[in-house]
């Protein structure tokens, strides 16, 4: 790519996003980094709450990429301290600290799922307890200082809170302190990730400013839909489409989404442009065009993207097999199982249902299988015979086959 003036790379850099802050700023550290030929530093962070990076964090992930294009550096935060500690973060509840021994098996695959996208070359990942594990509480009470409790319940979801009585607690506030030390430990020039993270980003900028650096620029991205069609994508709410899945796996993930969120899918993925986002939806609307066929194109388009073409290829032809015209998919997950086995246990513990209420509902209903057979219902349904090899059905498109020990 040829030299780009600090204007053009701020052209290129706002589009798509939700929240820039400021336009100004960034604009200023562009024009400092080819004048000094210093790279901006942009900080991205995640805590390894799970082990897989997903399609909601390709968003801001393509964002990087455009940086990184423009000859910036990313640093990829990984928070295994702040794990640890919980973060709310658009939710009514505080989310579970981790141990450290989970934080440490999750975050073992981080670097090779994000450089899967991102430049390995202009990457770098660091570990926020490398330096807030040497905080001392004289430390922490010196951070504390530069902010109010008025200042922390201007963050949405502790408003609500707050209203409503329910607690907030003390660690909860020293959460979005410890993510905007973060900032000052790495003195970094931009901070992006989603939309629901702006207050964590201005209270960073805002502790440089106090700290005597030169305050970072905010850049948030929209938020996508997860697999249900309403909440964001989120690995605690168990609506991914992880960007590891196989290519089957990631197909069938992508085909479950609800129509209406589609259009999001391919904008904030980069995967079609505003016109011909249109122009599907100007059709689906006139019935010219069938929402399944674009969704098809869609799922078709994200695993050419993150496996291949040719593997996009056979996970279409193998899903318009196995759901189209009735068939089996040839490669399942492969369970070993003793007898007699605990259906509703074995059907949790695999993840086919989320919850033993939810596979009673299923069973009710005629919807598990054991080799096209509709199992009978019971509160405490057992197998106690199978053949080895046997596959059990969770509805139109949960496999698994059952290796007997």
């Amino acid at each position: 790519m040829k030299k780009l003036s600090a204007k053009e790379q701020l052209e290129i850099l706002k589009r798509g996003v939700v929240d820039l802050v400021t336009p100004e700023d960034l604009l200023s550290k562009l024009e400092r980094s080819i004048h000094t030929g210093k790279p901006l530093i942009v900080k991205y962070g995640a805590d390894p709450s799970r082990p897989d990076i997903h399609l909601g964090h390709a968003v801001c992930l393509l964002k990087m990429r455009e940086f990184q294009d423009l000859g910036h550096i990313v640093v990829f935060v990984i928070g295994d301290f702040t794990a640890r500690i919980g973060d709310p973060t658009g939710r009514s509840q505080v989310r579970p600290p981790l141990t450290k021994e989970e934080v440490e098996e999750n975050a073992r695959t981080y670097h090779e799922q994000v450089t899967r996208i991102l430049d390995p070359e202009r990457t770098r990942v660091v570990y926020n307890g490398s330096w807030l594990e040497n905080m001392t509480l004289k430390d922490l009470v010196h951070v504390a200082a530069k902010f109010t409790v008025a200042q922390m319940l201007e963050r949405e979801d502790f408003q609500k809170r707050f209203s409503a009585g329910i607690p907030i607690f003390l660690h909860e506030f020293l959460y979005a302190l410890m993510v905007a030390y973060d900032s000052v430990a790495l003195n970094c020039d931009v901070e992006m990730g989603g939309a629901d993270q702006l207050f964590n980003f201005l209270v960073g900028r805002e502790l440089m400013r106090e700290m005597g650096q030169d305050p970072q620029v905010c850049l948030t991205m929209p938020i996508l839909e997860g697999t249900d069609g309403s909440l964001k994508m989120s690995k605690s709410l168990d609506n991914v489409i992880a960007i590891t899945d196989s290519p089957q796996e990631m197909f069938g993930r992508v085909m479950s989404i609800p129509d209406n969120v589609m259009s999001h899918y391919f904008l904030y993925l980069n995967l079609a442009t505003p016109q011909e986002v249109k122009s599907f939806e100007e059709r689906m609307a006139s019935g010219s065009l069938n929402p399944r066929d674009v969704k098809l194109d869609l799922a078709t388009r994200i695993v050419s993207w993150l496996h291949s073409p040719g593997e996009a290829k056979k996970a279409r032809q193998e899903f318009e097999k196995v759901f189209s015209r009735g068939g089996m998919p040839e490669e399942m997950p492969e369970k070993s199982v003793s007898l007699p086995l605990d259906l509703l246990t074995f059907l949790v513990d695999v993840g086919l249902v989320p919850t033993k209420s939810e596979a009673r509902r299923l069973l009710k209903q005629g919807g598990i299988y054991l080799d096209n057979v509709p199992l009978p219902y019971s509160e405490r349904p057992v197998i106690s015979t199978l053949e080895d090899g046997a596959i059990l059905r969770v509805g139109k498109k949960r496999f698994i086959r059952l290796r007997l020990t």
